[in-house]
């Protein structure tokens, strides 16, 4: 009897404590799907204003979960310096509790334009604003599944920067 009234008590204070959740426990415990973006930069890049970009992405539930397409934006404070919108031609597959690279996607805007973009590499960090994942979830060896498009946004994104500036970049 003393355990049940100590049980309800605690379920009573826990439930009486203000939050501020989302309802989304990725996003309640600020991780997310995606991590560890790469950005290369080439002579190229400054003149047609396009780089080469990798990223992780990681599966928090109990089930493979295959990526086919995904839309985002990244930036800074919330200025947009990247947009892309990319269909995997091999989809990406994410093993349950587990992580992917992407592999390299080419030709990722900057939006504001590379000379303007090269300000924000000191931060070593993007926010990924509204990105929608066109994911199939419950997948085997990434066939069949349930399509579930998820969106999130995320801040301070760990990103490394590489910039390219040999002869064998020229245009």
């Amino acid at each position: 009897m003393l355990f049940g009234s100590l049980f309800l008590s605690l379920v009573a204070l826990v439930y009486s404590t203000p939050t501020s959740s989302t309802g989304d426990p990725v996003v309640d415990l600020s991780i997310g799907p995606i991590s560890d973006i790469t950005v290369d930069i080439s002579l190229k890049s400054l003149i047609n204003n396009l780089v080469d970009v990798s990223f992780t992405v990681t599966n928090f539930i109990p089930a493979e979960l295959t990526l086919d397409r995904i839309v985002t934006s990244a930036g800074v404070n919330n200025t947009v310096y990247a947009s892309l919108d990319h269909n995997f031609t091999q989809p990406l597959v994410i093993p349950f509790f587990g992580h992917e690279n992407t592999g390299i996607i080419q030709n990722v805007l900057l939006t504001q334009g590379a000379l303007a973009s090269l300000e924000i590499v000191p931060l070593k960090y993007l926010d990924v604003f509204n990105t929608t994942m066109y994911l199939r979830w419950g997948t085997v060896s990434g066939a069949n599944g349930i399509p579930w498009n998820h969106t999130v946004t995320q801040s301070d994104v760990s990103t490394t920067y590489k910039l390219t500036l040999g002869k064998e970049d020229a245009p």
